[in-house]
């Protein structure tokens, strides 16, 4: 009976530990495992997103480098203000002449036209006035009318030659500033002019 009693005894101890490492034991359902996975499938995505985030941040501050650089290397220089001398105003914008009541330009003059063009196309901060001139012979008012031709002829020619139009003024000022007032042809073929003004840029 005793010995009955002791094989009872230790049945029961052998069924009560076999019951605490039960209790110990984790048990993971199958929606747990679930939860487990779209856990970490989630966490993989966000970091995905963050990685991502970060390289379109990087590529967003290499492309702003690279812009004001291209920025820096395209600024245009300002055109230096001319300075026109003496010797130039000499050489260069000298005076054209016209025949007796014409404005067409003439061929001696063509080259004078030819050295203007090239310097204002040197010089873009300067624009030019060009006054037109006659001799003292007509009325007052068929000189202006023929001034203002001669003058706008001579503009037009320096545009052929790639002056800007908008760079160009033009005035007559007709028979009322000769350079010269004696009653002779040599005196009249000097009035018979295209002068021109310089207006140097700031």
């Amino acid at each position: 009976m005793k010995r009955l009693y002791l094989i009872l005894l230790a049945f029961t101890l052998m069924a009560l530990i076999s019951l605490q490492g039960c209790t110990k034991r984790k048990v993971t359902s199958p929606a747990g495992l679930q939860s487990e996975q779209q856990q970490t499938t989630k966490e993989s995505m966000m970091s995905e997103e963050t990685q991502q985030q970060e390289s379109i941040s990087m590529q967003k501050e290499q492309i702003s480098e690279q812009e004001m650089a291209s920025i820096k290397t395209t600024e245009v220089e300002e055109p230096q203000v001319a300075r026109l001398t003496e010797k130039e105003k000499e050489e260069i914008f000298k005076d054209i002449h016209f025949d007796f009541d014409k404005y067409d330009i003439r061929d001696e003059d063509k080259p004078t036209l030819k050295r203007i063009a090239d310097w204002l196309i040197e010089h873009p901060d300067v624009k030019l006035i060009i006054e037109g001139h006659c001799d003292e012979r007509g009325t007052n008012e068929y000189n202006l009318g023929l001034g203002d031709k001669r003058a706008s002829t001579t503009k037009q020619y320096l545009v052929t030659l790639g002056v800007s139009m908008d760079r160009i003024q033009t005035v007559s000022y007709g028979e009322e500033r000769p350079l010269c007032t004696e009653h002779t042809e040599e005196c009249w073929q000097l009035n018979r002019r295209a002068h021109f003004v310089v207006i140097e840029g700031k």
